[in-house]
């Protein structure tokens, strides 16, 4: 078989590599340790490199300083590196490797879902866009332990990017994922929610409210058609609109924390404790609010803003059947603020730094 997907996931072999579980070894099992994945990401870039040809090689990686690591989406559309479809059996099985090294069992499994989803479509709407095989894996730079790299899987409402510097992950945001449709309704994956619990857990949040506190978190009874930042390289604080973290009960701050989690444990468990301790360091600047319905089957979006990130849902589009989320960090996108650091105190740097300071009128 050429590719995974060539021509859609139609047949049972395509679709029986994509569902793939994770076995004990795998990094995305259950129970693995909560170490610093950046070494088995590290390792598995490098087989996935290894296991293509030349010619397939030099599309899969390009520079590190590529603008086109900030060239992010969420649409159907044309992208840069190697997709699914153009890789044999063999190549996609170490693309899946990869896939699964920088993912927890949960991300993972919403990944699947949101991939599988392109078969309802293509069902649906009979178009060639709608297909597995146009799912993207990018590398930028060179996978070592030494200097900067990253990668990317992008394609129709899944975007994720990871950022490693000296053998440590630095960032992994943007994480965007989306669901179309948010519930199948018909056909073989009836009943299927790819993100089920980022719906669910918000909506039970919003309905535990008060009166009072209710006022002050739904901002607007109407929603949105689309998350307010969209695909946008840089982002910046929005509104302080909502209700704060402080003004949420012991149990409804509860709730809070665990649609968090729901979005940091995509994942591997040691950068999604990492993500959540930076959120609790800074509980008294976190806000929730609400736009829209609060019934299930109304549009509605929500938010979830503190000082150094900003989470976004919106489910309005196809009669609210259509799900966007997102995770930004303000200043660590592609691990910018880190690579700033890096860059203005590293010692091998100190010569460009001179040279930079020389050029300075």
């Amino acid at each position: 078989m050429k590719g995974a997907w060539a021509g859609g996931c139609l047949g049972a072999l395509a679709c029986s590599i994509l569902l793939v579980p994770a076995g004990p070894g795998s990094p995305a099992a259950a129970g693995a340790p909560a170490t610093d994945p950046a070494l088995r990401i590290e390792s598995a870039a490098q087989a996935w490199l290894t296991a293509l040809d030349p010619a397939r090689s030099m599309k899969a990686a390009l520079p590190f300083s590529s603008e086109e690591r900030f060239n992010w989406g969420y649409v159907p559309r044309q992208r840069r590196g190697l997709s699914i479809g153009a890789m044999s059996a063999g190549e996609w099985r170490a693309a899946r490797a990869l896939l699964e090294s920088s993912l927890s069992q949960r991300g993972l499994t919403k990944v699947d879902s949101i991939v599988q989803l392109e078969e309802v479509l293509f069902g649906l709407q009979g178009s060639a866009i709608r297909n597995p095989g146009l799912y993207s894996f990018t590398l930028f730079g060179t996978p070592a332990a030494q200097g900067a790299w990253g990668w990317r899987f992008e394609g129709h409402h899944a975007s994720l990017n990871w950022t490693i510097r000296d053998g440590r992950l630095v960032s992994s945001t943007p994480q965007f994922l989306g669901a179309d449709p948010a519930e199948v309704r018909d056909g073989r994956q009836r009943g299927t929610r790819a993100l089920a619990a980022e719906e669910d857990l918000a909506r039970a949040l919003v309905l535990s409210l008060s009166p009072e506190q209710r006022a002050r978190a739904v901002a607007d009874d109407d929603a949105p058609p689309d998350i307010l930042t969209g695909d946008s390289r840089t982002v910046a604080r929005l509104a302080d609109e909502g209700i704060g973290y402080g003004d949420l009960n012991p149990d409804q701050q509860g709730q809070l924390l665990a649609l968090l989690e729901e979005y940091a444990s995509v994942q591997p468990e040691a950068v999604a404790q990492a993500r959540l301790e930076q959120v609790r360091a800074g509980l008294r600047g976190v806000r929730f609010a609400w736009r829209g319905g609060l019934e299930k089957g109304q549009g509605h979006y929500y938010r979830i803003q503190g000082t150094s990130f900003l989470v976004e849902y919106d489910n309005t589009q196809n009669n609210a059947n259509h799900i966007h989320s997102v995770w930004r960090e303000f200043q660590g996108d592609w691990g910018r603020d880190a690579l700033a650091e890096h860059y203005a105190t590293a010692p091998h740097h100190a010569a460009a730094r001179v040279a930079a300071a020389r050029r300075t009128p």
